[in-house]
């Protein structure tokens, strides 16, 4: 990796690990702080390496200057005595000064950790996400704003509000008891959700598909697996459904960054081993009496990976969606079942289903009518793929349905 490119990946590796130890060791009510000495330790590496270049192991020096930023703060008077202390203390009453560990046992432990705290029930779920976003994802301002469909301001005061709702309550940086794990668990699988479908379906920029995004998703879920306390079926059915989903990367996304429809792709691009894991934790995830949202939607991302255009398959994932839609609706999943309801009981029957959804400010419901309409309605396809294109979000993507369109 060049070095230009270098600092960009460490503060998307690196960034969330050095503020879940500092938020640990200060206390979460001291976050702005750690998010602070976060960022200036990677202000002071672009300007040392610019001069001074790359040193022979980057990781140890970024620990080592965040480290001496950190005592060099907790030293500064008027914080040490007058702000700091006093707080830690309120949270910790037995703190004292101590080293900073940031060994690779601490940092996990820590990341792991900081998951539950940021997504505290005090929090409303939309300033837990945001958060761990922010803080364990080092996802830019824009980049949250654009995974919620809002602007900069509003997540910069959302942030602001559970920054503020977390030192209020004095959230320590601790995994949750097991009575509370259940609940404070699905906030967590809800972020890596939304972390990895914010990947899959990059909303924004140049890219139809962002793999950072989705592997930092499967990176978060493994840790929770690793951990006995937290490795439970949902867990490993959200982990199955994203290496699902991740098996078909390479065949998504053309040589030119279009979009590749699932019907037109190439099987033989299909990342096998990635379907085996995923097979794997769907077994896992079978272990105890529940059904989650994830696994139904890991079962029908596993159909998506057998070439066999079958009958037998498109019923069963048929009946999988209407098993989701009954225990968890959503619009996008009602209009994937249209698909496969298509698939089923032919593209007449599929248009009226798809019809009746109206969701009229969404491409992927253009895109789908404009396939079912195809051959049988070519002026009406053409007008919903010509939609669709006008509401896709990034070039790759409008260029892709464009062509559609202009192929009829």
């Amino acid at each position: 990796m060049n070095k230009d490119g270098l600092i960009p990946h460490l503060f998307r590796t690196e960034y969330r690990k050095i503020v879940s130890v500092l938020c640990k060791y200060f206390g979460l009510s001291q976050v702005a702080l750690a998010e602070d000495i976060a960022s200036d330790t990677f202000l002071t590496a672009t300007q040392s390496w610019g001069v001074e270049g790359v040193p022979a192991n980057p990781v140890a020096w970024l620990y080592q200057v965040a480290k001496n930023k950190a005592k060099n703060a907790m030293h500064r008077k008027e914080i040490f005595e007058n702000k700091v202390v006093p707080q830690i203390k309120n949270v910790n009453p037995e703190w004292q000064e101590a080293d900073i560990d940031l060994s690779p046992r601490n940092i996990i432990d820590s990341q792991l950790q900081m998951m539950f705290a940021v997504c505290h029930p005090a929090l409303p779920p939309e300033a837990q996400i945001g958060l761990s976003l922010r803080i364990l994802s080092g996802f830019g301002i824009e980049e949250i704003a654009r995974a919620f469909l809002t602007n900069k301001e509003t997540v910069n005061k959302r942030l602001y509000r559970a920054k503020e709702k977390l030192r209020e309550a004095h959230i320590a940086v601790e995994l949750p008891s097991a009575g509370e794990m259940e609940e404070r668990l699905s906030a967590v699988l809800k972020t890596i959700y939304l972390l990895f479908n914010e990947g899959y379906y990059a909303a924004g920029g140049d890219h139809t598909l962002r793999k950072d995004l989705c592997l930092e998703a499967i990176r978060l879920c493994t840790m929770l697996i690793e951990n006995n306390s937290t490795n439970k079926p949902a867990v490993n059915a959200l982990m199955s459904l994203m290496c699902f989903h991740a098996s078909r990367f390479d065949a998504r996304i053309d040589k030119d960054g279009e979009l590749v429809l699932y019907a037109d792709q190439d099987a033989s691009l299909w990342n096998t081993d990635l379907i085996s894991k995923g097979g794997y934790f769907l077994q896992c995830a079978s272990g105890e009496n529940e059904l989650s949202a994830y696994h139904l939607e890991a079962a029908i991302a596993y159909w998506h990976t057998q070439q066999d255009d079958s009958e037998e398959k498109w019923n069963k994932v048929l009946q999988l969606y209407n098993r989701l839609l009954q225990l968890a609706y959503s619009p996008v999943a009602a209009l994937n079942r249209t698909y496969a309801f298509s698939k089923v009981y032919g593209k007449p029957a599929a248009i009226q289903e798809a019809e009746k959804l109206n969701l009229t400010g969404d491409r992927f419901y253009y895109l789908l009518l404009g396939e079912l309409y195809l051959h049988i309605d070519n002026e009406k396809a053409k007008q919903h793929f010509q939609r669709a294109s006008s509401l896709a979000k990034t070039t790759a993507e409008k260029q892709s349905i464009q062509k559609k369109a202009d192929a009829i």
